[in-house]
């Protein structure tokens, strides 16, 4: 199997740009990561979050707006792919979504990835006047946004009447670069709809937990492929990892305390794994075991110090290329 890498660039939604007060200097360290990683041809792509509030609590700081940042970051950068994990349908009519990621796709030269899910966080969606409808509500708007998205990449006069969204022979123009559309992730694991999604209309997915939870989540998925006639192995299957990665013989205790800021303790252990090359290493051919065959790493700290980028390309991505 096939692997590739792709870097989250710090944008602010993590509090990861709070020691740095200047936003013009802001987003200078952003695209540093960025360019930082397009010149290390260990990595794939880099990825922004769509959120409006940080986590894990909501601060008055910075966090960078997805799109407008994707498309900046793609005129920064010359080789890799640019996406988002993932845009949230809430926030944007579908149609208008895909004439976003048309326009992106033809401004990156073909190197969008285009990442959607059905959104979660309540706070911004009640803060930004989107109301937070139920689940299954969420769920049936992205199963329309979907198809209608598709349609917009793929047909000249689209047409779609749904229960939430309706188009009529929008023209999109240009349509986008990569054929027969952008490249199109979405993100989650809900086994009724958003798998199936993925089956239907997606180039990729990205899915998280353990590895007897992947096991299972990609068993799903092929389940799905098999009932719409789709190769299984056609759709890149990914995973994020937040990486802390040691040195050799590196006390653990000391290297989270000097990495965690502004996070707590138990907000930085809860979101990271600690770990060797090695440890490292061995997780990945775990994961890859069960059907993993993209990972999307974040780095702490990675706005003022760019080392983890070069030792994670060299100390682990190198054993599997």
């Amino acid at each position: 199997m096939s692997i590739r890498f792709g870097v989250f660039v710090p944008q602010g939604w993590r509090r990861d740009l709070s020691e740095i007060s200047d936003p013009i200097t802001q987003y200078e360290a952003m695209t540093a990561v960025a360019k930082t990683v397009d010149a290390l041809p260990a990595y794939d792509s880099i990825w922004v979050y769509d959120h409006f509030h940080t986590v894990p609590t909501v601060e008055r700081e910075p966090t960078f707006e997805a799109w407008t940042t994707t498309a900046a970051l793609a005129r920064d950068t010359e080789r890799v792919h640019v996406g988002q994990m993932v845009s949230c349908n809430g926030y944007r009519n579908p149609a208008y979504f895909a004439k976003i990621a048309s326009t992106v796709d033809v401004l990156s030269h073909g190197r969008l990835y285009c990442g959607l899910g059905a959104g979660w966080y309540e706070h911004e969606w009640r803060a930004y006047g989107y109301g937070f409808p139920e689940t299954k509500e969420r769920m049936r708007m992205f199963r329309e946004a979907c198809e209608i998205i598709v349609k917009m990449w793929t047909e000249t006069a689209p047409v779609y009447q749904g229960t939430y969204y309706t188009i009529d022979q929008p023209v999109n123009e240009p349509r986008g670069v990569r054929q027969p559309h952008p490249s199109f992730w979405l993100g989650g694991g809900g086994e009724q709809v958003t798998l199936k999604l993925v089956a239907q209309y997606a180039n990729a997915c990205n899915i998280n937990g353990d590895v007897e939870t992947l096991r299972h989540k990609f068993g799903v998925l092929r389940q799905h492929c098999e009932a719409v006639g789709r190769d299984y192995d056609s759709i890149i299957r990914s995973h994020s990892l937040n990486v802390l990665l040691l040195q050799p013989g590196e006390d653990p205790a000391a290297a989270i305390e000097q990495m965690r800021p502004p996070l707590s303790r138990e907000e930085f252990a809860n979101w990271f794994t600690v770990g060797t090359a090695d440890a490292f290493c061995q997780q990945i051919e775990a994961k890859m075991a069960v059907g993993v065959d993209y990972f999307i790493l974040y780095f702490p700290r990675i706005a003022y110090d760019h080392r983890a980028l070069h030792r994670f390309a060299d100390e682990v991505i190198a054993r599997f290329v």
